[in-house]
């Protein structure tokens, strides 16, 4: 499935908004779903890290699910969604058509 986008775009002579949908090819989407990937996986790993740093620092004892509890806490809490990247992707595709 395609992933689209519709952005407004004011009319030179009409007073009224014309929105302009911006439509990703499967190479596009597919590349922004790998970013998004590579991304989140960096998160996670930042994640897990900051997670044993609390554990650490609270002086809590270092049992590995409440490590990966808190780390996937703070990941849900970082992670982007794979949507962001085809978004601004479309916008950068619009932004170059106007």
């Amino acid at each position: 499935m395609v992933f689209s986008k519709s952005f407004p775009r004011m009319q030179d002579k009409a007073p009224y908004t014309r929105w302009v949908d911006i439509k990703l090819s499967e190479e596009d989407e597919g590349e922004q779903e790998r970013i998004a990937r590579r991304d989140n996986l960096k998160l996670l790993h930042q994640s897990i890290e900051d997670a044993k740093d609390v554990i650490k620092g609270e002086g809590l004892k270092p049992f590995q699910s409440d490590m990966v509890s808190i780390a996937l806490a703070l990941f849900e809490k970082r992670a982007s969604h794979v949507v962001y990247y085809k978004e601004e992707k479309a916008r950068e595709m619009f932004e170059k058509l106007f």
